[in-house]
């Protein structure tokens, strides 16, 4: 049997693969320490679990419309409205199995092949497949360090072409933690309007951002980009959420009639008690998120200080999300046991093997002198890996 030929130009998730591996090695019995998985170590708070029970017991348990119950819809508006200043009708409304699910149907419901979209690297690793997957083509512009991994407009208008139909924008950014100030959207807005392409502004750590730093949208800085711009966002990430897989957007409403029918052609309508819950955490109490806020930058601030400890190594500070991005590549071309590590995918399978320490390696995102820490685990465990690390690397040489 032969498969198709796009499921030969993508990969499997590397981020989930690494952590389906370290999952095997822990049911072995082997203590692994896992620093892959994005996704928060917190329980979802109990109003919204309470409101999930509810509906389960009052029947709620059907069928709903396709792109996401009124009621939802409506907080999700609301939210806009009371967070962002942005003003959203039902009809530039839509709830999907995820934020990953949002993006998938984007895709289909926006892109043609021969279609070129703009990818900042290092990117979140589902966004050239997805953009593989409609058949166009991802441009990824390579940020650096020295600009906290963010693209400037010379990049931007250098990398469009005729064939330019979108950006995608994610800050906070996986996998490194930064976020754009109102300025430097600013000056992107400028060429995205100049050139008339589309935006996708992935927002989905949009409520996990340390040191006081504000959030901005794309989307405000002005009605003619906001019409130019779809918002994606989504409850796993911080109302600890992940598995519910409730994530939504708010754009132009003639793409989103498009998304909401070939999403009627494949899952049809999202979970029906992870709506009610997700109205639940979208219009109740907000505590809980400054509450988990307030860990992950006391785990933050210790990674950095350990990580930036290690010999050859050196790391960004993330003003946001729950990831540190460190630069490994001292250790690249040092051998162990007849092996030569020759970059982070190296790097990442030697450091499982022999600290037990789950990591991704930074090729998965698209920079592979880098390595992807998620700081979604509690301290102690954190400091363990560390050592853990730090004694393997002493062991190269």
């Amino acid at each position: 049997m032969s498969l198709s030929e796009r499921i030969s130009r993508i990969k499997p998730s590397p981020t989930l693969a690494m952590n389906a591996k370290a999952l095997s090695m822990k049911e072995q019995g082997v203590d692994v320490i896992s620093f892959g998985v994005g996704e928060p170590d917190f329980d979802t708070p109990k109003h919204i679990r309470d409101e999930a029970a509810q509906a389960m017991e009052e029947g709620f348990t059907r069928y709903t419309a396709v792109g996401g119950i009124l009621e939802l819809k409506d907080a999700i508006i609301e939210k806009f409205r009371r967070d962002n200043s942005l003003s959203y009708e039902r009809d530039e409304v839509m709830v999907s199995c995820g934020g990953k699910h949002v993006l998938y149907n984007l895709a289909q419901a926006l892109l043609n092949p021969g279609d070129e979209v703009i990818i900042p690297a290092p990117y979140w690793v589902s966004y050239p497949p997805i953009v593989i997957l409609a058949g166009a083509d991802p441009v990824i512009i390579r940020t650096g360090e020295a600009d906290d991994f963010k693209l400037s407009a010379e990049s931007l208008e250098t990398a469009i072409t005729p064939r330019t139909k979108l950006l995608v924008l994610n800050s906070p950014s996986n996998p490194t933690g930064s976020v754009y100030t109102e300025s430097e959207l600013e000056a992107l807005a400028e060429v995205i309007l100049k050139y008339n392409i589309w935006v996708v502004s992935d927002e989905i750590y949009e409520k996990l951002i340390f040191d006081d730093r504000p959030f901005y949208s794309i989307a405000q800085i002005s009605e003619k980009l906001k019409s130019k711009t779809f918002v994606v966002n989504g409850l796993s990430k911080t109302y600890a959420m992940t598995g519910w897989r409730i994530g939504y957007v708010a754009g132009a409403r003639e793409v989103i009639a498009g998304m909401t029918k070939i999403q009627s052609q494949s899952t049809s309508n999202p979970n029906s008690i992870a709506q009610k819950a997700a109205v639940a955490a979208l219009n109740g109490p907000q505590d809980f998120i400054q509450s988990m806020l307030q860990a992950f930058d006391q785990r933050r601030k210790y990674l950095l200080q350990r990580l930036n400890a290690i010999k050859g190594v050196h790391c960004n500070l993330p003003i946001g999300a729950f990831y540190a991005f460190p630069n490994f590549s001292y250790y690249f071309n040092a051998k162990t046991k007849g092996i030569s590590i020759k970059g982070s995918a190296d790097l990442c399978e030697h450091l499982l093997t022999e600290a037990r320490v789950a990591l991704v390696p930074g090729i998965a995102f698209g920079d592979g002198d880098f390595v992807r820490f998620s700081y979604a685990t509690g301290l102690e465990t954190i400091g363990e890996g560390l050592d853990r690390i730090e004694d393997a690397l002493g062991k190269l040489v």
